[in-house]
C-alpha cells in the first residue's frame, strides 16, 4: 500500500493544478497554483497516514489533499492577499469547517456557500467550493462517525481561529493570540504544560484530523479518537514548531508572525523543542501500532530538518540534537531525505 500512495498523491494534486489553473481572477488563481507548487510537500507527507485507513486508503488519501489543499490555500491568501479584517478572514474559513463536518445543506446540487462574501477577491470559478464538496463527500463515504466529526470541527475550529489571530493588524495579534490561549488552551486536555505558541502551533497543524478521520475509515479499527490525545497537542505542535523552525529568516524578512520567535531566548528555544520531540515520540510509542505513530514522528523531523535553510540559517546543531533525541529511526530518516533533497527527489 505504501508504494502506491505517493503515486495517489501525485494524481490528486495534478488535478487540483488544472483547477487551481483555471480560477479568472488573477490573485486567485496565482495564489491557488502557488499553494500546491511550494507546499505539495505538505500533501505527500500527511498522506502517509492513509495507511491508517487500510482498504479505504485511495478515498482517504483524496481526502487529505483536498483538506490539506484547503489549508494551503487559505494560508497563502491570509499571508498574500493584504485582508486583515478579522470578519472576512474568519468567513472564509468556514470552508476547514465545512470541509471536516458538511452541514447538511453543503453539496448534492444545494447552493455553493459564499466562502469569499467578504473577501476582496472573489471569482474562483467555484475552486474552493469544489475542495470543500470534495472533502465533504469522502467524509460521507468513509462513514466518519458524528463523534469523530465532532472532533474535527473543533480542531479545526481551532485551526481557523489561530489564521484568523495570527492575519490581522499587526499590533493586534498578539493581544488577541494571548486572549485566545487562556480562553481555549485550559477546557483542552494535555495542554496544561504549553506555552501560547506551542498550542497556537498544535492548533495550526492538519494530522490530528488525518488520523483520526483514517483511523475512523477503517471499521476494524478501535475508537478513533483514542489516538487524538497524542497528536493533539504533541504530535500536531512538534509538526509546526519545526515548520516555523525553518521559517524563522524567511518570516522576518515578509514580517510574518512565527511562533518559534516568542521563546525567551536560544536556550529556552532548544529546550523546549526537545521537551516536544520527546514526548510527541512517548505518546505516540503508547498508541496501538505505536512503530508507525513513531515514525510519523521521526519522519516530521527528517522531513524538515533536512531542509536547506536548517544549514544557512545556523541551524545544524539543533538540529542534530533534536534528531538524536528522537533516536535512530530519525537520524536515518533525516539521512534518507538529505539524500533525496540533493538527487532533486523532494
Amino acid at each position: 500500500m505504501t508504494t502506491k500512495i505517493l503515486p495517489a498523491v501525485q494524481t490528486e494534486l495534478g488535478h487540483w493544478t488544472r483547477r487551481a489553473a483555471a480560477c479568472p481572477d488573477p490573485l486567485l488563481r496565482r495564489q491557488a497554483e502557488a499553494s500546491i507548487a511550494d507546499k505539495r510537500f505538505h500533501c505527500q507527507g500527511g498522506s502517509a497516514l492513509a495507511v491508517l485507513a487500510g482498504r479505504r486508503w485511495r478515498d482517504a488519501v483524496r481526502f487529505i489533499v483536498a483538506l490539506q489543499t484547503i489549508s494551503d490555500y487559505l494560508d497563502n491568501l491570509s499571508d498574500r492577499a493584504g485582508c486583515t479584517d478579522a470578519a472576512a478572514l474568519r468567513h472564509l474559513h468556514l470552508a476547514m469547517l465545512h470541509a471536516v463536518d458538511p452541514p447538511a445543506e453543503l453539496g448534492e446540487g444545494r447552493a455553493a456557500a459564499d466562502y469569499y462574501r467578504l473577501f476582496p477577491a472573489r471569482d474562483d470559478g467555484g475552486y474552493l467550493q469544489d475542495l470543500v464538496e470534495t472533502c465533504a463527500a469522502l467524509v460521507r463515504r468513509l462513514a466518519v462517525p458524528t463523534a469523530v466529526r465532532r472532533e474535527g470541527r473543533r480542531l479545526a475550529g481551532l485551526y481557523s481561529d489561530l489564521q484568523v489571530h495570527k492575519h490581522v493588524a499587526a499590533d493586534d495579534r498578539l493581544p488577541r493570540l494571548e486572549r485566545w490561549f487562556a480562553e481555549r488552551a485550559g477546557p483542552a486536555a494535555g495542554t496544561g504544560t504549553l506555552l501560547w505558541p506551542e498550542f497556537a502551533a498544535a492548533a495550526g497543524s492538519t494530522l490530528g484530523v488525518f488520523a483520526t478521520y483514517c483511523r475512523a475509515a477503517d471499521g476494524a479499527a478501535s475508537d478513533p479518537l483514542n489516538i487524538l490525545g497524542a497528536y493533539f497537542p504533541w504530535i500536531c505542535g512538534l509538526h509546526i514548531l519545526l515548520d516555523y523552525l525553518i521559517d524563522r529568516d524567511e518570516d522576518s524578512a515578509g514580517g510574518d508572525l512565527n511562533l518559534t520567535a516568542f521563546y525567551q531566548g536560544e536556550e529556552e528555544r532548544r529546550l523546549r523543542l526537545r521537551f516536544f520531540v520527546r514526548r510527541a515520540m512517548a505518546e505516540a510509542a503508547a498508541l496501538e501500532e505505536p512503530g508507525f505513530h513513531r515514525t510519523v514522528v521521526a519522519g516530521l523531523l527528517g522531513v524538515y530538518l533536512s531542509d536547506p535553510k536548517v544549514e544557512t540559517q545556523g541551524l545544524g546543531d539543533l538540529a542534530a540534537e533534536l534528531v538524536s533525541e528522537a533516536g535512530p529511526r530519525a537520524l536515518a530518516l533525516r539521512k534518507l531525505c538529505l539524500r533525496l533533497r540533493r538527487s532533486g527527489l523532494v
